[in-house]
């Protein structure tokens, strides 16, 4: 057993036992972890609520060897992101931000590009005028981080360059299909333009930070939407989190 300090995002929590928490967290030097936290859900707790869904801490917990969960022992408060719990547009953005991460992420597999863009999502949201568009722009990037970037370069059945025209997207496939492979193949596909290739493309290309000052509007917007929606669920294997579900939670 080794203990191991480390920053990290709480992803998720739920309820074990009578006074206990059991946690997810995305680590900055161990990938993806969970931990218990005895005696989280007392009134006079030492955690306090800095195991909230979003915040951001350091985390101090003992690693247990063949054991895939460990043992919460310190935490320290580094950024709360309280007004994320302030708004149901918020709420959502930032819960299909951690769901996805964790969903495509493997426990214990360290990817500090992953941890920073989390992060970067987060304060990113805070201050942003369109929650939808900066999660979707963090959805290609988070994607691309973890080795399921979207193809839309090189058909993703046959690899032949892709020409300049619109395509179709398969999510089974992970990206576009060339006129060959499209009228030979039974996936189910979703249309998209030679604007939407462009976008996907250049959202890839430059660094998250930057990313977020893309704009998105009309058909460019519904289509890459749907596509990378489809996918990330396709990839995960589940729905990321919906605002309406989300409202209905919080009744």
């Amino acid at each position: 057993m080794a203990l191991v300090t480390t920053k990290a995002i709480v992803l998720k929590s739920m309820r074990w036992g009578e006074a206990d928490r059991i946690l997810t967290f995305y680590s900055l030097q161990m990938g993806k972890v969970r931990g218990i936290a005895r005696g989280a859900r007392r009134m006079k707790s030492r955690f306090g609520g800095m195991l909230e869904p979003f915040s951001s801490i350091n985390l101090t917990f003992f690693n247990k060897r063949n054991d895939s969960l460990g043992s919460i022992s310190y935490v320290d408060s580094l950024e709360s992101f309280s007004p994320l719990r302030e708004s149901l547009d918020l709420i959502w953005a930032a819960s299909r931000m951690v769901a996805l991460v964790d969903g495509v992420t493997a426990d214990r597999d360290s990817n500090p590009t992953i941890y920073h863009t989390l992060l970067e999502g987060l304060r990113s949201l805070v201050r942003t005028d369109d929650p939808a568009l900066l999660t979707l722009l963090f959805q290609i990037h988070i994607l691309s981080h973890s080795g399921f970037q979207p193809q839309v370069d090189r058909c993703a059945s046959c690899s032949r360059a892709l020409e300049e025209q619109p395509s179709r997207f398969s999510p089974s496939a992970g990206g576009c299909l060339c006129r060959s492979c499209d009228g030979g193949s039974w996936d189910y596909c979703l249309p998209m333009s030679q604007g939407s290739m462009a976008f996907l493309r250049q959202a890839r290309r430059i660094p998250f930070t930057r990313a977020a000052r893309l704009k998105a509007t009309g058909q460019v917007r519904r289509e890459v939407e749907t596509i990378i929606e489809t996918y990330a669920r396709s990839v995960v294997g589940k729905r990321l989190p919906e605002k309406e579900l989300l409202a209905t939670a919080g009744k």
